[in-house]
């Protein structure tokens, strides 16, 4: 239930994925990626979302909201995995959109940050 190292994110290795673009870092920051520059075009295939995500048109237009926050975490055996919990209207646009990836800012992540969100249910990632 996670991407391996060497998949889908061609290029990704230790670096930033394919596709990745610098932002202004000026407009929609959240208090995990303020920081973080770097925006980068995530295949919506390989997020894994806990919660679903329910869309209501009024409220985003995919072409001129923020990224969304991604948290990046390694897994025992060196697995990326790329969990988001927010932008769940701009998530859910994109899929109705069928686009292929959405713009995200990667927050390089722990298992123990993982485990804030799911506490008991943090599965074991390899």
């Amino acid at each position: 239930m996670g991407l391996r190292a060497g998949g889908s994110l061609a290029g990704a290795g230790r670096g930033a994925p394919e596709g990745s673009r610098q932002s202004s870092g000026a407009q929609g920051g959240s208090i995990h990626s303020g920081c973080i520059a770097a925006v980068h075009n995530v295949p919506l295939r390989v997020l894994i979302r806990p919660l679903p995500s329910v869309l209501d048109p009024a409220k985003e237009d995919p072409d001129s909201v923020p990224p969304i926050d991604v948290l990046w975490i390694k897994g025992a055996q060196g697995g990326d995995y790329f969990y988001s919990f927010g932008g769940c209207h701009r998530y859910a646009a994109y899929q109705q959109l069928q686009r292929e990836t959405i713009p995200a800012k990667l927050v390089q992540s722990t298992l123990s940050d993982l485990r804030v969100y799911l506490g008991a249910s943090t599965p074991d990632l390899q």
